[in-house]
């Protein structure tokens, strides 16, 4: 007769940490233990909590392993590095110690059940040196078994130890808080999860690709179990005509419904360039290949934190980023001001609330980027209240208007040059918002003699910044421009001259005898400017 096979196991059971060497991402925690452990000054109750599958209740057994370990010999004392090979060792591994009594709070909720506890903990233990009381989920106590738990909670008897763990801790009371020695378990790094799926699949002889496990990783979100759970599923999922089932990244995201970073990217630099169309084809791409619309508006959000944090200053510290993504950037990070960076947050952050709750989920997020597209080019209010102040606005067309002293003012076809740099800025808003940020923000006007056109850039600019500038400018204005780098000094940028009005007008508000005399009835009154108008605020 043979004997029938053992029932697979998922990876997320079969791989539970066995001591606290395994338990990956909580060294503070097992520190702490150690040395109290090592000094014997073990508290009579702890609080582990954290988010799901981070290894609270794992560390609870692994606590109770700790305390209750006679070792190899038969003769060892409470260690950190229990054996495991001893009867309470692997007993309480197999949850079938009598003296470790594990409750599901959330199954066992009232005062019964709590005073089956109090009850019993007056009793010895039968064969550990502990009884100790392993309560899940502990925030799911009634307020009245929470009541009636206290008092044993806080002077038990000296065999008895308490383990509580939750994932909402501000629900237990704080009563309870008090009596306890809380462990706050971290979300685990997605670089130590990828480390231990590579460990995982060598365990599994299953070949699995790097970049297949650091998308594992980041899905997880901090979870061990839920990355867990989703190897299991990609394992499943992966190709079996070689020797051994192999992991790709490509399967991973097909699963998972994930964009490819590279065409997150790509499909970022169609929106920032304004280019509608080929956006439109890149998400219907995107959608062909199982891409979830709200997987993809996510995946733009992130890549735009990125940018952001980039340009902040902060350097990339996301192992999953590859040296073409961090160039891409750093690019990016350069030439984008924080403003147009700001307004494509706000614009993708209401898209992603948008696509999340739409009936038709894709319409939505195709709405939603046509959106930025458009908004990207348009001027701040502040930029159009100074278009309508130069003149460079008519009637409702919002047309730039030539100025009489325009070059070549009076024919037809001169009427096509705007009037000032600030004008054909202003035109170039309408087509190119990435390029008239740049130009507002970093270029020094030295000549502006259309169809002569010469700037000194305050940054380095990209080789083909010169192509794509004369691409644009064609575009807005139907003219072709001759554009040089000069080494002149030049004017300041549009930006700085916009600061230094806006500036000026507060000045002159400040200096008006009504401000003043207020300031000086309340000395610690400001000024601020509210919906684009100053007002006093103290």
């Amino acid at each position: 007769m043979t004997d029938s096979p053992q029932p697979y196991r998922v990876l997320a059971r079969k791989y539970r940490p066995r001591n606290f060497d395994e338990l990956i991402g909580q060294d503070a925690m097992v520190q702490t233990l150690a040395n109290a452990i090592k000094r014997g000054r073990l508290a009579h109750a702890f609080l582990m909590t954290g988010v799901r599958g981070v290894g609270k209740t794992s560390t609870a057994r692994l606590i109770a392993k700790a305390l209750n370990c006679i070792g190899p010999d038969g003769q060892g004392g409470p260690t950190i590095d229990p054996c495991g090979v001893c009867e309470p060792c692997k007993a309480i591994a197999e949850g079938r110690h009598i003296d470790v009594i594990e409750m599901d709070a959330a199954s066992h909720t009232g005062v019964d059940d709590v005073r089956e506890i109090i009850e019993s903990v007056r009793y010895a233990a039968v064969s550990a040196r502990y009884k100790i009381y392993i309560i899940d989920e502990v925030h799911m106590l009634s307020k009245n078994a929470f009541n009636a738990l206290l008092k044993t909670l806080e002077e038990p008897p000296a065999h008895v130890k308490f383990l509580f763990a939750t994932t909402e801790v501000n629900k237990v009371p704080v009563t309870v808080l008090s009596r306890c020695q809380r462990f706050d378990l971290r979300r685990i790094p997605a670089e130590k999860l990828a480390a231990h799926f590579a460990h995982v699949t060598q365990a599994e002889d299953v070949q699995a690709e790097p970049d297949a496990l650091a998308l594992i990783a980041q899905a997880a979100e901090g979870s061990a179990r839920d990355g867990l759970s989703i190897l299991d599923q990609a394992i499943a999922h992966a190709d079996t005509s070689g020797d051994a089932p192999t992991v790709t990244a490509a399967q991973v995201r097909e699963m998972l419904g994930l964009s490819d970073r590279g065409a997150t990217r790509r499909l970022l630099g169609l929106l920032l360039e304004g280019r509608a169309q080929d956006m439109l084809a890149a998400l219907d791409e995107q959608h062909q290949l199982g891409v979830e619309p709200l997987a993809l508006m996510r995946g733009l959000l992130e890549l735009v934190h990125a940018v952001t944090i980039a340009k902040a200053g902060r350097g990339a510290d996301d192992p999953a980023q590859s040296a073409e993504e961090r160039e891409m950037l750093a690019d990016w990070a350069s030439q984008i001001g924080f403003a147009p960076l700001h307004r494509i947050w706000q614009l993708l952050l209401k898209g992603h609330d948008e696509v999340a709750n739409a009936g038709l989920p894709r319409e939505a997020c195709e709405m939603a980027l046509l959106r930025i597209v458009h908004a990207a080019s348009l001027p701040d209010p502040s930029d159009l209240a100074r278009m309508i102040q130069q003149g460079g606005v008519s009637g409702g067309a919002g047309q730039a208007a030539p100025a009489k002293d325009a070059p070549g003012a009076g024919s037809e076809s001169a009427a096509q040059w705007p009037p000032t740099f600030a004008a054909l800025v202003d035109a170039l808003w309408k087509n190119s918002g990435f390029l008239a940020d740049q130009i507002e923000h970093e270029a020094r006007l030295v000549r502006y003699a259309p169809p002569e056109l010469a700037l000194n850039m305050a940054r380095p600019v990209a080789d083909d910044f010169l192509r794509k500038l004369t691409e644009a400018l064609k575009t807005a204005t139907g003219q072709r421009w001759v554009v040089t780098l000069a080494e002149g000094e030049g004017e300041p940028t549009l930006g700085e001259q916009k600061a230094e009005s806006e500036m000026q007008a507060r000045q002159a508000i400040l200096d008006t005898p009504v401000v003043r005399a207020a300031m000086t009835a309340f000395p610690d009154a400001d000024l601020v400017e509210d919906n684009e108008q100053w007002s006093a605020s103290g």
